[in-house]
């Protein structure tokens, strides 16, 4: 061990003289929370961000930039690992996943590289530890705490004044006129509507001024013009249908690369002042690229490719995204795009888009919105959005850039349909997607090691699982009925799953179908379990709806199955359950709490519960 110990600090000597040999560059990453490319420089002419603007004219613009997760946590998860956060397990709003024990993240890399890391202040990642492996990190952390004037630093100044939160932060005299707001066409235009989103607008320029009195700061240190600048958004604005999800409009940001000449030669081959990119970047690809751009090769773990520094990589064709657990929402989407056209699938088409979320519900926009949907006032394009999805959707963004307009059976795009199902599968099936394991079955599968660690060990189960999911999920064009009943009793539990869960969308009248669902009630797997209730709770008042819900209710039970199996009950009995008096009494007496819940999700529980007693 102290062998081992002795031979990393020499290569971390070495690596630091190496790299001193030639100067290294400052880098700083300007990011603000929850804003897509509502910016001057972006051709958005509402918008008044005089700073960011200014930035742009000396910096090279990416056209397209996906955040990969329409929300921050998710999104955090995968810059800082420069991994796909479904091939850790860390793409679920709030979870806390096991790492593998070899992990390192980017500032781990940097700092071997001699550098200063320093974040300020949101670290928000998806781990049961925030390390991060900053050597400083909150709002006090900045370049200016670094040893020497000599030391590169690496620091993130991330704004928080345009998130969510604050469009909704009332009262506020607007500033920006709403009778002028853009609204896209699903939102109703309405006055709340309207409000909130030129109360974003308002709050997009109170983040520019705060990125001018950085980039000032930077200038009164004398440090601009030997400082590698970064400005992007952390994923699409807080508005509902763009944050959480991952339409083009929750993935896509702003993203600005400034490169002094000093370094130029580490710029990318498309840099130019003032110019646009339409190479396709995203989150995963951060980490490597500050790596590449501080003189190493980013590590082979690492499955983004650079953009800029010596180690530039190829362009990319395609970006991914994806949606997994929203708060105590259950969700399961994936995307992919390659530049013009945009493929999602669901994997929860029987539930709609919008499920209620109480975080998300706080905005009025969201509340009336779906108080217009109830009453039958909205057009079929705001209506959509409260409705159960389909299987698989296509989108032009180039005509449709609202992403209203499903192409996916439209005979002349059955070719690009086509591709990007097919591209989307086999990147899930390559990168190991642990979505394809439920929550609770992942976390109870890998047991002692990380989520990753298990999935490393079992590929060809994971290829299978992508298979299974994608034809279990489709009850037009996937498995038949009795394909689904002789996978829901293959010895693996993940594959069972899925097949219960294409048992219980399918609306089929064989009886087997029912027997199946029945026996996988009581499967050893809570995901399983769950999978198959809820499919029973079909059967209205039958003896099978009975012994459903009752188990069910056992499942939902946080001490007995665990956080995340109650949630998955819970979800179920809130969705599909038409509870009476004496139900809702007995859903209302569960404990609402683990007694030792995971980090920062222990109100989830008691927030399903009260939805499901409390709805009309």
């Amino acid at each position: 061990m102290k062998n081992t110990r002795l031979s990393f600090l020499i290569f971390a000597f070495m690596l630091t003289a190496i790299c001193a040999a030639e100067e290294q560059p400052n880098i700083l990453w300007i990011t603000s929370e929850d804003n897509g490319p509502q910016l001057g420089c972006y051709g958005d002419e509402y918008a008044i961000t005089p700073n960011i603007d200014a930035l742009a004219q000396t910096s090279l613009r990416y056209h397209r930039c996906w955040s990969n997760a329409p929300v921050c946590a998710p999104a955090r998860t995968t810059i800082i690992s420069g991994m796909y956060a479904t091939s850790l397990g860390g793409q679920h709003m709030r979870s806390g996943v096991r790492l593998p024990e070899d992990f390192r993240t980017y500032p781990d890399i940097l700092r071997e590289a001699g550098y200063y890391c320093t974040n300020n202040s949101k670290k928000d990642y998806n781990f049961d530890s925030e390390d991060g492996g900053w050597d400083e990190s909150g709002k006090k952390a900045h370049w200016r705490n670094r040893p020497d004037k000599k030391t590169p630093f690496f620091s993130i100044f991330n704004f928080t004044v345009s998130h969510e939160s604050k469009i909704r932060t009332r009262p506020h005299q607007l500033k920006h006129d709403p009778a002028k707001a853009p609204l896209p066409s699903y939102h109703p235009d309405t006055p709340e509507v309207r409000h909130d989103w030129a109360q974003y607008y308002d709050k997009m320029t109170e983040m520019d001024q705060q990125v001018g009195k950085l980039l000032a700061d930077l200038k009164a240190d004398r440090l601009n013009e030997s400082t590698i600048i970064f400005y992007y958004g952390d994923h699409g604005s807080g508005m509902p249908r763009s944050k959480r999800w991952p339409f083009d409009s929750g993935l896509r940001v702003p993203l600005l690369l400034h490169v002094p000449a000093k370094f130029s030669k580490l710029a990318p081959a498309d840099y130019g002042i003032g110019k646009v990119s339409d190479r396709l970047v995203s989150f995963v690809d951060l980490g490597p690229t500050v790596i590449s751009l501080a003189g190493m090769k980013p590590p082979a773990s690492m499955q983004g490719v650079p953009f800029a520094g010596k180690y530039d990589g190829s362009e990319k064709k395609y970006l991914f995204g994806y949606r997994g657990r929203m708060d105590e929402r259950i969700d399961m989407v994936r995307t992919c795009t390659d530049g013009r056209f945009i493929y999602m699938r669901h994997f929860y088409p029987d539930r709609p888009y919008l499920k209620h979320v109480d975080y998300m519900f706080q905005t009025p926009t969201t509340r009336v919105w779906k108080e217009m949907h109830d009453a039958g006032e909205l057009n079929v394009a705001q209506a959509k959005f409260w409705q159960n999805k389909p299987v698989e959707e296509l989108f032009d963004l180039r005509e449709d850039p609202d992403e209203t307009t499903n192409l996916a059976k439209h005979p002349e795009y059955q070719k690009k349909t086509t591709e990007l199902r097919n591209t989307l599968q086999k990147w899930m099936q390559e990168t190991l997607d642990l979505g394809l394991l439920p929550e609770a079955e992942m976390h109870r599968l890998s047991d002692s090691q990380s989520p990753r660690e298990y999935a490393l060990q079992h590929k060809k189960l994971f290829t299978h699982l992508g298979d299974v999911a994608f034809h279990s999920m489709d009850e037009q064009h996937g498995y038949s009925i009795p394909d689904l009943l002789k996978l829901a009793n293959d010895p693996s539990s993940a594959i069972r799953f899925w097949a219960v869960r294409g048992l219980a969308i399918r609306s089929s009248s064989d009886m087997r179908r029912m027997r199946a669902l029945m026996k996988a009630s009581k499967d050893e797997s809570p995901s399983v379990a769950v999978a198959a209730c809820d499919g029973i709770l079909s059967q209205e008042n039958s003896h099978e709806r009975q012994m459903g819900l009752k188990r069910l209710m056992e499942l939902a039970d946080v001490n007995r199955h665990g956080h995340y199996a109650a949630v998955a009950a819970l979800n179920v009995l809130d969705m599909s359950a038409d509870l009476d008096a004496a139900e809702r009494k007995q859903l209302a007496n569960l404990p609402r709490q683990a007694k030792n819940p995971p980090a920062r999700l222990g109100k989830y529980v008691g927030k399903l519960i009260d939805h499901a007693t409390t709805k009309e």
